[in-house]
């Protein structure tokens, strides 16, 4: 069976950073930074439940008119979450508009805001359209290990990050994974659809497992419906495994903490896509700049342990060079390279990594 999240990058890697991830069956997806929303076709952003914004460049952040110019008008909950001042910085930008005529729209479009504050809480307000977008219901909660989010099938935690200016990595975990057997469905002659979403949800909760479990689905005009225990089902069609893992990193500089942060966050991911924005011999630009190298990237996703490394923000002076960036991007995670192989991470590291 497909895993639950298809990620993948909004622009090419010399363009705006931003990650869309897909859930599969739920009509639903995430976004990781608001850069450049130009490729992504009306319906996907219309998918969008949440959306996690590193920091507030304007290449990280000039796709929000975008998001809310095509949301306008819908009864749509969404959320933002951001650095430090995050919660004003969507204020200002929804008071550079007139709202006047808001009020007479037959649905309420509203965006909560969310800030990670520097002493590790979260500040959190709500604009509603029919209010003209003015900033209410304020609220402080005191963030746990640095989660955002902690939905049924999965968690957003974030770690801060030094760019000279506060910059969050995201990480989106899959609690558990209910893989469906393909060659079982076929046996059984049942289609895929979105009743596997509620079987995984139901093996997952606490549900009975003598409890019937309700199979249907559509071929054309003929509608079919079967039921099994939802015990049989579970051992018959499917297996646990661990769930994915999707974290993203950009625009922060090779410093022991970050470093730690980082590796931290990124243990053992499937995805880890992280900035490639200079090359090796460019690290003193890259730290007066606080961004990686392809070598430090390299290097970090090595001792991360991760499954896939995607390289992306790109300096566009490398325009021409893109695979030389990947390359030590790659000669980095596979064999180690001085002075970054003699980075460690250690057991506080780790407790403190979420700031």
């Amino acid at each position: 069976m497909p895993p639950l999240f298809h990620p993948a990058l909004v622009n090419g890697p010399f363009d705006d950073p931003a990650v869309y991830i897909d859930f599969l069956f739920e009509r639903r997806a995430i976004l990781f930074d608001l850069g450049d929303l130009a490729p992504l076709p009306p319906r996907k952003l219309l998918r969008l439940s949440h959306v996690f914004v590193s920091h507030t460049h304007i290449d990280h952040f000039v796709g929000f008119d975008r998001l809310v110019r095509l949301t306008l008008g819908r009864e749509k909950r969404l959320r933002l979450f951001g650095p430090p001042g995050f919660v004003s910085q969507v204020a200002n930008r929804l008071a550079g508009y007139s709202w006047n005529l808001v009020e007479n729209y037959p649905t309420d479009f509203t965006i909560i805001a969310a800030e990670v504050a520097a002493e590790g809480e979260l500040l959190t307000a709500e604009f509603h359209c029919r209010k003209e977008f003015v900033r209410e219901g304020e609220r402080r909660e005191r963030l746990r290990e640095g989660v955002l989010v902690d939905e049924e099938e999965f968690l957003v935690r974030t770690a801060p990050l030094d760019h000279g200016i506060p910059s969050l990595a995201f990480a989106l975990e899959e609690k558990n994974h209910v893989q469906i057997m393909k060659s079982r469905l076929l046996e059984l002659e049942l289609p895929t659809g979105p009743w596997l979403t509620e079987l995984k949800r139901a093996i997952l909760g606490d549900v009975d497992p003598a409890a019937p479990f309700r199979v249907q689905w559509r071929d054309g005009a003929t509608r079919h419906e079967r039921s099994y225990p939802l015990g049989w089902l579970r051992d018959n069609l499917t297996r646990l495994v661990p769930g994915q893992k999707v974290v993203y990193v950009t625009d922060a500089a090779f410093t022991p903490a970050n470093a730690a942060k980082i590796v931290a966050l990124a243990r053992s991911a499937d995805y880890l896509f992280i900035e490639t924005t200079f090359l090796d011999a460019e690290a003193e630009r890259a730290r007066e700049r606080g961004h990686l190298t392809a070598r430090q990237a390299g290097e970090l996703a090595r001792l991360a342990g991760v499954e896939r490394v995607v390289p992306f923000h790109f300096s566009p002076k490398h325009r021409h060079q893109e695979e030389l960036l990947r390359r030590e991007l790659a000669t980095a995670r596979r064999e180690g390279t001085a002075p970054a192989a003699g980075l460690t991470v250690s057991d506080r590291d780790r407790d403190e990594a979420w700031g």
